[in-house]
């Protein structure tokens, strides 16, 4: 078949004929789908549904941030900001990480704070700046969704530890059988998305013991770090030998209901770094420069700002899930972060998770996330559904209302 030739530009002299693009993606692309979370809050919104899919507020921010932007756009802070953030930003991190959590310790702001796009990039921008294809990572699922192609994307070969119901435990011989010669790197969600699992000391313990004796970078999801319920957030890298070896990943998303704004930031020894900012700058340059000066109003909150948040959040977590228990679901109840984690086997029928979420959408009118989602085989969330809380009061009692109707359904 011979194309049309582009304007302007001459029959070849010898005859040939123009070649005609053979499309096709990436092998890496093609190992992994879209965002399952993100497909089901667009459905949810086709179909006028309650969308307790994506874990994102459907309430302001605190007022004092919208000024701080319009502010800082005003006063022109509208060009790039430094690569790996803006100085009053980093040094606000520096200085109020160890207030909220004193194991940090003192923390350089010029050499130990990349500030990214978002906790999303920091995760990717970790992998790709100190992986190397063949390493292996070790990722405990259910898992967040990014954490798999991540690893991927980074070449890297992900090995899934259990996380085993009801509580969402750790097996100790299961967690050393995947450290091996090859491990490289090991991710950790604390508090949990999808679960709502606060890792308890020993738990911790026992994993900083595997990443020290088999030298392993510790790449920490921290960004549900002041939604605790019941237990303790302890920073994985404030554990003896872990300082280090741990990237710690941190957002304003979930803690200051700005999920649009994408700024989130890393906290790494000087070493590593190097490797995370190298390639943040050649992925993204830098986050928005007015959205970084709005940033550090938000770190200068009180701490009465905190238990505020943690006691709306406690209130949210209480409406959704007796109304998810009266409905039928079996319910792990979350000690942290914003999700709840259900189990459908008595309301499924011949339903598996997919057909389910779909099926709760369309009648009564209630998105949440199908559980094999978060899993590396899919058939081991068959029978589970993730559900979101960060609403307001009266979006959880509509979807509390619609949820009862779920038993005259089945």
């Amino acid at each position: 078949m011979r194309l049309p030739r582009p304007a302007g530009l001459d029959e070849p002299s010898d005859g040939t004929a123009y070649t005609p693009l053979m499309p096709r993606i990436s092998a890496k692309a093609e190992s992994f789908t879209e965002s399952v979370i993100r497909e089901m809050n667009r459905v949810a919104v086709h179909h006028g549904a309650v969308s307790l899919a994506q874990g994102f507020p459907d309430f302001a921010c605190p007022p004092e941030l919208k000024r701080a932007v319009a502010e800082a756009v005003d006063a022109d802070i509208n060009q790039y900001a430094i690569t790996w953030g803006s100085k009053p930003l980093r040094d606000a991190i520096a200085a109020t990480t160890p207030r909220h959590f004193p194991g940090f310790g003192e923390i350089d702001p010029e050499a130990q704070i990349t500030v990214t796009c978002g906790a999303t990039e920091a995760m990717i921008a970790a992998m790709l700046g100190l992986l190397d294809p063949g390493d292996e990572v070790v990722i405990f699922e259910p898992y967040y969704e990014n954490y798999g192609p991540d690893a991927l994307l980074s070449g890297a070969t992900p090995r899934y530890v259990t996380l085993h119901e009801p509580d969402w435990s750790i097996d100790p011989d299961e967690l050393r059988a995947a450290f091996g010669p090859r491990t490289r790197g090991l991710v950790l969600n604390s508090p949990h998305n999808p679960t709502g699992k606060v890792f308890t000391r020993d738990e911790l313990e026992l994993i900083a013991g595997l990443c020290v004796e088999h030298d392993v970078i510790a790449f920490t999801d921290d960004i549900y770090e002041h939604l605790v319920y019941e237990g303790e957030h302890i920073p994985l890298a404030t554990l003896p030998g872990m300082a280090e070896r741990t990237v710690s990943i941190h957002s304003m998303s979930k803690t200051y209901s700005v999920t649009g704004w994408r700024i989130g930031w890393t906290i790494a020894s000087p070493m590593l770094s190097v490797g995370i900012r190298r390639v943040h700058d050649f992925l993204t340059v830098g986050a928005a420069a007015p959205l970084q000066a709005a940033a550090v109003t938000a770190l200068g909150f009180p701490d009465g700002y905190y238990r505020d948040l943690v006691d709306g959040y406690r209130e949210r977590r209480d409406v959704l899930v007796p109304a998810l228990r009266a409905a039928g679901f079996r319910v792990h109840e979350p000690a942290g972060a914003y999700y709840v984690m259900t189990d459908i086997r008595d309301l499924a029928g011949p339903d598996d998770d997919v057909a389910f979420a779909h099926r709760l959408i369309r009648d009564p009118g209630v998105a949440a996330v199908p559980g094999s989602s978060f899993f590396s085989r899919p058939e081991l969330g068959r029978t589970k559904l993730r559900f979101a809380f960060p609403k307001r009061i009266g979006t959880l009692q509509d979807a509390a209302e619609r949820l009862s109707r779920i038993r005259a359904i089945a």
